[in-house]
């Protein structure tokens, strides 16, 4: 089979190189020239947690992509910001064979998105759950996350119906050469669990510039980040999400502690620290390294999506609401990253 990632930086460059590594036809399509002219010439770097890889994989400009059309695509994996899904989507829908189908591989929740282009009977979802991965400069790729293995699943593929297909065991059987992978019967609760995990920690990194250890060492942090949890998950059962657990405890363990549960916020506590093994120092959230970067971030699709949906539901979800908007201060320059951004709320 024919695969595409469209979006080649942090986890499509990363999970991409990893299954050409096994042998599979992958092609990697990026709108950043510099990357994609590096990894044509030399490769793409893969380093980190799971060891050095130089992987030969072939790569095109956007402006390259009409190439397709001599070689139709049978998975198109989406691994753009959710900001950029519509486009990305409409460019690649073109070249799908007719079993062909698209893939997202994103943050956020966007199958609705790309069933408005491709329809929903071509839409896959797949969670990479705490991957920790960074481009950090074109054509190098690393992850500061430790595997999560038999100990944890990386990745959760599912259809949008919760049936178990053929076309999901061929994603989980590719993934599995990256990392631990499942299908799933629960694509929408694991999406808003993802979304909780995310909005947990991308939002506070933004407006503080503090990493992954760092947030979770942080007590004033790692409260708020409780907090966030509390709220997005109210809010994810009010949708009718089931949520899975969230660092190996269910989401009630969670909305307790939120709660002010004494000893719910320790059991929590103590799970968050646990998982400082399997970071590293360079570890830090995506809208935290765009941030770093000077890249518009993923706001409004992580912390603003629990705002508005929250809004919707008649629950409020002022922290959310207010990271969001200190994140769009930082991105406008308003304000300078820093732990006191945090200190009132």
């Amino acid at each position: 089979m024919r695969i595409v990632f469209v979006g080649a930086g942090a986890v499509g460059g990363y999970v991409g190189g990893h299954i050409a590594r096994t042998g599979e036809d992958v092609t990697l399509i990026d709108p950043w020239p510099e990357h994609i002219e590096y990894i044509k010439q030399h490769g793409i770097h893969l380093s980190g947690t799971q060891g050095e890889h130089t992987v030969r994989v072939k790569a095109l400009h956007l402006h390259e992509v009409q190439r397709l059309f001599r070689e139709p695509v049978d998975i198109a994996l989406i691994c753009t910001k959710s900001y950029d899904t519509e486009w990305a989507t409409m460019l690649i829908k073109q070249y799908l064979t007719a079993d062909g189908f698209v893939v997202s591989l994103q943050n956020s929740i966007n199958e609705e998105r790309i069933a408005n282009i491709v329809g929903w009977g071509k839409v896959v979802g797949c969670i990479a759950s705490t991957i920790g991965v960074d481009a950090y400069q074109a054509g190098h790729v690393t992850r500061t996350l430790q595997p999560g293995g038999a100990a944890y699943t990386v990745f959760r593929v599912g259809e949008v119906h919760g049936r178990i297909t053929p076309r999901v065991e061929t994603l989980v059987r590719m993934l599995s050469a990256v990392d631990s992978a499942k299908p799933t019967t629960n694509l929408w609760g694991e999406r808003w669990t993802k979304l909780t995990m995310n909005a947990m920690g991308n939002g506070l990194s933004a407006c503080t510039g503090l990493g992954n250890k760092a947030l979770i060492e942080s007590v004033p942090c790692r409260r708020l980040s409780i907090r966030l949890a509390g709220e997005a998950i109210r809010i994810g059962r009010a949708l009718g999400y089931t949520l899975e657990s969230i660092r190996g405890l269910p989401p009630e363990k969670w909305v307790a502690a939120a709660s002010d549960d004494a000893a719910a916020m320790q059991e929590v506590e103590g799970a968050m620290l646990r998982e400082l093994t399997r970071m590293s120092e360079a570890g830090r959230p995506s809208t935290g390294q765009d941030i770093l970067k000077g890249r518009r971030t993923e706001i409004d699709f992580i912390n603003g999506l629990v705002a508005v949906k929250g809004e919707e539901m008649g629950i409020p979800a002022p922290t959310h609401a207010a990271i969001t908007r200190l994140v769009r201060q930082v991105e406008r320059g308003e304000i300078d990253a820093h732990p006191r951004n945090v200190e009132t709320l």
